[in-house]
């Protein structure tokens, strides 16, 4: 009898780190690829950020790597493994914040854990995930704490307070990779500061991608890459002058 060889599925534990190799895409019914050729190396803990002009391609990469689309050519591996091989367990370790983030007419408890009622709610963990995303004077500045209704879609908070709740949420179950797509394009430069250092205190415990029109956004990365018509023209760091 023929012994079953069962394909093992990667567990991304470790996540040490991430690499995109040779990777495109193509949207079906595209003339040209929106991404050519992309290849980069992330390491665990370090914040990349992403620049460049609208469609060229930015989003559709991070789309890649949240394994929503699969690349038309190359792959997008995790410590040597193929994402596509077990991609629900690479998705769980993602904590994704978009440009708009959703808030509903509830309790900012239950919207940090959105999606779980009272009595799945792990309350330390919407503590810690408050505490990360720097929202610990404002919670206990609220007259009912975490238990503050917020509003429908937070109408009784500011921008940035929304981002934050925002970043709170995907940092509850404790992700390893933070993704930010736009997350503060529509916010003004002071309250957009605010936010990244929120972001900027997460470097070294999260790997954080970042994608961005302005390099204020992206200043406190590590690397930064510009993307322009489906490709990686340039590769640096920030400056500041003076």
């Amino acid at each position: 009898m023929r012994p079953i060889r069962r394909k093992i599925r990667p567990s991304y534990r470790s996540k040490d780190q991430l690499e995109l190799k040779n990777l495109g895409f193509q949207y079906p019914t595209a003339v040209r690829p929106s991404l050519q050729d992309v290849s980069l190396v992330v390491r665990r803990g370090e914040a990349v950020g992403f620049v460049g002009p609208s469609g060229a391609g930015k989003s559709t990469l991070v789309d890649v790597i949240l394994g929503l689309f699969a690349p038309t050519s190359g792959t997008v591996l995790v410590d040597g493994d193929d994402i596509q091989d077990n991609l629900r367990n690479w998705q769980n370790q993602i904590g994704y914040v978009p440009q708009t983030i959703y808030l509903t007419d509830d309790t900012l408890r239950r919207n940090v854990a959105f999606g779980l009622g009272d009595e799945n709610i792990d309350e330390q963990a919407v503590v810690a995930a408050i505490r990360l995303a720097q929202l610990e004077e404002f919670v206990s500045s609220l007259p009912e704490k975490l238990g503050t209704v917020v509003g429908e879609r937070g109408v009784r908070l500011s921008g940035g307070q929304r981002q934050r709740i925002g970043i709170a949420r995907a940092l509850y179950h404790n992700p390893s990779v933070l993704v930010l797509d736009e997350a503060t394009s529509s916010l003004d430069t002071p309250t957009e500061h605010g936010v990244m250092q929120a972001v900027q205190a997460l470097q070294g415990s999260k790997t954080v991608i970042i994608v961005a029109h302005r390099l204020s956004t992206v200043e406190y990365c590590d690397r930064l890459y510009r993307i322009e018509d489906s490709r990686l023209t340039e590769q640096g760091t920030f400056r500041r002058s003076g």
